[in-house]
């Protein structure tokens, strides 16, 4: 499972000219899923991007997570985070997740998040025109085979 995570000051998410989602404050998350990915690693996966302190402090210290700001979460499934690019100019998407079991694991990972903060989303499949005014810029990538002891 990876997320590309952006400290953002803003961000939607349109689909067919229509907002699907917008925060202020908090992170657009894009999120990639596998097919060996699970709830346990979706659920480790949550906890590590909530606790994620990556906001300033009085001192201006990255040193605050999303609750200690009233953050919120811009929630994104994202297939091409899988794209292997090895071979040729064209990328394949082999290592992605099948819909059915990729929707399943997004719209779990949108349940436990909103159990914790206020999260808005993108649309499953959908053509999305993403913007955002990344704050810093803050990005960071997590990825469960990286950081999970396994």
């Amino acid at each position: 499972m990876r997320f590309v995570i952006q400290r953002v000051k803003e961000a939607s998410v349109k689909v067919d000219n229509k907002i699907t989602g917008q925060i202020e404050n908090g992170f657009l998350v894009l999120i990639g899923i596998t097919h060996d990915d699970t709830k346990e690693i979706a659920d480790f996966m949550v906890n590590k991007l909530l606790n994620l302190r990556v906001f300033e402090d009085n001192n201006g210290k990255m040193n605050l997570a999303l609750k200690d700001v009233n953050g919120k979460l811009l929630l994104v499934s994202q297939f091409t985070l899988y794209a292997n690019c090895k071979s040729g100019n064209r990328p394949d998407f082999l290592n992605a997740a099948k819909p059915d079991y990729a929707n399943e694991l997004y719209e779990y990972i949108v349940k436990k998040s909103k159990e914790r903060v206020e999260v808005q989303t993108g649309v499953f499949q959908a053509d999305m025109k993403v913007s955002l005014v990344n704050d810093g810029p803050v990005t960071i990538v997590l990825d469960s085979m990286d950081i999970m002891k396994k």
